[in-house]
C-alpha cells in the first residue's frame, strides 16, 4: 500500500519524495566513504570537517580525490574497494 501510493502521483508522496531518496542515497554513500577513508588514513582534522559540515558530498569528493593521504583516487580504485567489502559479506 505504501509503495503504490509512493510510487503514483499522490501529492504527499510524489517526485520530489523520490528525488529526495536519491539525493539521501547520494550524501551517505560519498559522507561514509570519504569517513571510512580519512578515519583508515589516520586524518582527524578532514574527519572531524566531514562529520560536522554538511557539503552535498562535495567535501568528500574533494577529499577522495586531491587530499588523502594514499594518492589520488581514482574511480577504477573506487569499484575495486566496494567490490572488496562486498566480497567479504
Amino acid at each position: 500500500m505504501f509503495w503504490q501510493n509512493f510510487l503514483n502521483s499522490n501529492p504527499r508522496y510524489g517526485f520530489p519524495t523520490i528525488l529526495f531518496l536519491i539525493f539521501l542515497i547520494w550524501l551517505f554513500v560519498w559522507k561514509g566513504y570519504g569517513l571510512w577513508r580519512a578515519a583508515k588514513n589516520g586524518q582527524k582534522y578532514w574527519f572531524i570537517a566531514m562529520l560536522i559540515v554538511s557539503s552535498l558530498g562535495i567535501l568528500e569528493i574533494i577529499y577522495l580525490f586531491f587530499f588523502q593521504k594514499e594518492g589520488k583516487l581514482s574511480f577504477k580504485k573506487i569499484i575495486n574497494s566496494l567490490t572488496k567489502i562486498t566480497k567479504r559479506k
